[in-house]
């Protein structure tokens, strides 16, 4: 899965409905020895879904809960990334107007 998925604007957390931020492979760094993979993250709930073979695992018991530490890195990572994944705006930055005729 690709920050530019459109699978990632529909996506939601099976707890809270909200919105998942993409999270990429980590490439170095202790984590990446442990084998970190690509993810989903929900801030609001800490909790982290793992994408096995490009397939996001939404199920409520595939998700883990993460530490303290562990959110404060991923949300920055989400911040350093520039929101992948989050938003539910469209293409421009701004929120779709009701009856608007643009993508």
């Amino acid at each position: 899965m690709n920050p530019d998925d459109p699978l990632l604007k529909i996506l939601a957390c099976p707890l809270d409905k909200g919105p998942l931020h993409l999270l990429a492979k980590e490439t170095g760094g202790e984590r990446a020895a442990e084998g970190t993979g690509a993810a989903l993250y929900n801030p609001r709930l800490r909790r982290r879904y793992p994408i096995v073979d490009g397939i996001p695992q939404l199920l409520p018991s595939s998700g883990e809960q993460v530490t303290d530490d562990e959110h404060e890195d991923l949300l920055l990572r989400i911040a350093g990334d520039g929101d992948l994944g989050g938003s539910r705006d469209d293409s421009r930055g701004g929120p779709r107007k009701p009856g608007s005729m643009t993508p």
